[in-house]
């Protein structure tokens, strides 16, 4: 049971590159952008603000380079890419990001469905990647997608998961996070797992990266938090899933994540308000409804006049 809620809970933004990949409806890039600069005033300190991945394998992020360079960037808060490889790493580079999001999935199976190699390949990449990033200041994040569990393999030991984060570390990774790609963690699992990689990496450089595709998204992150995790991934409205793994629905929803932290009294920084008000607006931009709770139902201090007529 979590009795010390005394430290922040940082969010890390990841509509505008997670949460769009996967939509059918293209989104203009100044309407990215706008999102993007949205999301800069409402109190994060951390965005992922897109990928330089291949056109042809993400259509949808086909504009990175002129979002990151036509974004209003706000003082204090990190503007993060998502690269495949060297080639994508050079664009970023260029394009004007702060930190670059390496990710490699512990299942070989999914690794060769979404990068097309294997694990194996993909640590050599990234090792010219890190080469390239060398005197930049740059800060370099590992993910390992798939950590709880994949669609094609199932369960992931966690000796696995732990190997691949020492191989990244030994590259000389900054941050790590861990990629619950499809929905397929428990908290138990969650928390085992947590306390092992916090022997290795603290908690200002460890990011849990959680999906709703069944239900435990925010029991997850709670699980996390108490095993002393304080950093988590999460998107606007519950938007995004992997292009590349059967059946994975959106991210946590952020709106959804601040709001239980607001009603637990866990700090995050964040502005709910603000946040909702995005959140309402995703529908008419991508043309169906959000998978998030709250700015359906509203927050809890949002009170309704009583119905007319009561009895005395």
């Amino acid at each position: 049971m979590i009795t010390d809620f005394s430290q922040r809970l940082i969010v890390q933004e990841v509509s505008p590159r997670d949460g769009l990949q996967i939509e059918p409806t293209w989104v203009d890039t100044a309407d990215k952008i706008a999102l993007i600069d949205q999301l800069s005033l409402a109190g994060f300190s951390r965005i992922e603000a897109g990928s330089f991945v291949s056109p042809k394998a993400i259509p949808a992020l086909r504009d990175g380079d002129e979002v990151f360079r036509g974004i209003r960037r706000q003082p204090g808060v990190i503007y993060v890419a998502l690269i495949p490889n060297l080639r994508g790493a050079q664009r970023a580079i260029e394009a004007g990001a702060d930190e670059l999001n390496l990710v490699m999935s512990a299942s070989q199976t999914h690794n060769r469905a979404n990068m097309r190699m294997g694990c194996e390949q993909s640590l050599a990449g990234f090792a010219e990647v890190v080469s390239l990033a060398s005197g930049t200041g740059l800060s370099l994040n590992g993910s390992i997608a798939t950590t709880f569990g994949c669609p094609f393999e199932g369960r992931i030991d966690e000796d696995r998961v732990l190997q691949i984060v020492d191989a990244y570390l030994a590259l000389g990774m900054h941050g790590i996070s861990l990629a619950d790609t499809t929905g397929m963690a428990n908290p138990r699992q969650v928390f085992a797992l947590v306390q092992r990689v916090l022997t290795r990496v603290p908690a200002s450089a460890l990011t849990l990266h959680f999906h709703n595709t069944r239900g435990l998204g925010l029991s997850n992150v709670l699980a996390a938090y108490e095993a002393g995790a304080r950093r988590f991934d999460a998107s606007l409205g519950g938007l995004g899933g992997c292009p590349f793994a059967p059946g994975a629905s959106g991210n946590i929803c952020t709106e959804d994540l601040v709001n239980m932290c607001d009603e637990m009294g866990i700090e995050t920084g964040i502005d709910l308000a603000h946040l909702l008000t995005m959140s309402r607006r995703l529908p008419e931009l991508l043309g169906h409804e959000m998978p998030g709770q709250v700015a359906k139902a509203g927050r809890n201090r949002d009170l309704h006049p009583a119905p007319e007529n009561l009895p005395g």
